[in-house]
């Protein structure tokens, strides 16, 4: 009986044996994989809120600066380069002596036809007095006034010329080139200078037509020089009416007023037109995207007392040089992890040492 008994009794100890979780030996039951990843140290990372706010989409385009007056200066009277006055890398403003021509002949055609319109003044004078006394035909008086007037206007023109030997600037600028020396003899249409305007420089670029519509005029554009990596502000100011029918864009020109010493027409510039705005965009730091496997994640703090990363897969819209909107994956208030990210485990302990807790 006894013997009965102690059979029995082995049996259903190994029975119940049977039941055991086979995790608490092996490992590979349910609930395995988040007990291996909480036995991960805690990842210590820098953390920020997810915002919402304003973000754009940027059309760019690298462009060369333009000035937008340039002239070459041409002679308008014949002779020799007498003086000259500016120089290549001078400031001048409209009206500022560049040059002296030397040619007597122009002043002897000034004395010429000034003594011719005295002579005829005086003869028309005297023919007004004695038409008044009736003393002279109507075709008389009629006959001297022309006479005038013609001498007038050659001695107009004599004047006009003399002062062509005194070239000046056509516009302020700054002088890029001089194409004469002194002692040199020069004929009309010679050119003499060449001539740039500064301000403002100009910017054209050529955007896509399905852009058109997102376009205005005074619209603020940014540009970066290439050289220096300086940020400039610009303002549309000019809107191409036809699209180009082999490329499909439009030619818009951008105006920049202000731009540091030293930028001169033919600098490249990185142009960026705003194409669209949106002003409330969730956002977050751009450097909190992560890409894994061709997806864009991003890792939130989730939990309360034991806080612990969280990977989430998000759609990105627009970007900008500081920020990403993300179309769906956070909302605004949710913690991402912005510094420690890249090495992070989904359901990893954290440690926060930056941002908020």
């Amino acid at each position: 009986m006894r013997t009965l008994i102690f059979l029995l009794t082995l049996l259903l100890v190994v029975g119940c044996g049977g039941d055991t979780p086979v995790t608490q030996e092996t490992g590979q039951g349910p609930g395995a994989a988040q007990t291996k990843q909480n036995n991960l140290p805690a990842a210590p990372v820098a953390v920020t809120m997810v915002e919402s706010g304003p973000i754009a989409s940027y059309y760019r385009a690298t462009a060369s600066l333009e000035a937008e007056k340039q002239a070459e200066v041409l002679a308008r009277a014949e002779g020799v380069v007498a003086v000259l006055q500016a120089e290549e890398g001078d400031m001048v403003q409209a009206g500022d002596a560049l040059l002296r021509i030397e040619n007597d002949q122009y002043r002897y055609y000034l004395e010429q036809a000034e003594a011719r319109t005295q002579q005829l003044r005086s003869a028309y004078d005297r023919l007004e007095e004695m038409r008044r006394e009736e003393l002279a035909s109507e075709q008389e008086y009629e006959t001297a006034r022309a006479d005038l007037a013609s001498a007038e206007a050659d001695e107009g023109l004599a004047r006009l010329n003399l002062s062509y030997l005194k070239v000046t600037a056509p516009f302020a600028g700054v002088v890029t080139e001089r194409l004469v020396d002194p002692g040199q003899t020069v004929n009309m249409n010679t050119p003499l200078f060449k001539l740039v305007s500064m301000t403002p420089l100009l910017a054209r670029v050529h955007v896509p037509s399905r852009e058109f519509r997102q376009l205005e005029l005074d619209q603020t554009v940014e540009l970066v020089l290439d050289s220096s990596r300086k940020q400039l502000t610009g303002l549309i100011t000019l809107i191409s009416p036809v699209i180009d029918p082999a490329s499909g864009t439009i030619k818009v020109t951008v105006e920049v007023a202000d731009y540091p010493a030293g930028t001169r027409p033919g600098d490249f510039a990185e142009v960026r037109i705003v194409t669209e705005h949106r002003p409330q965009a969730i956002l977050v730091p751009r450097t909190a995207v992560v890409t894994e496997k061709g997806e864009s994640v991003l890792y939130v703090v989730a939990g309360e007392d034991e806080v612990h990363a969280e990977r989430r897969v998000v759609t990105v819209g627009f970007t900008d040089n500081d920020h990403a909107q993300i179309m769906e994956g956070v909302v605004p208030g949710d913690r991402v992890v912005i510094k420690g990210q890249r090495s992070l485990k989904n359901n990893q302990p954290l440690k926060i040492l930056e941002g908020p807790a």
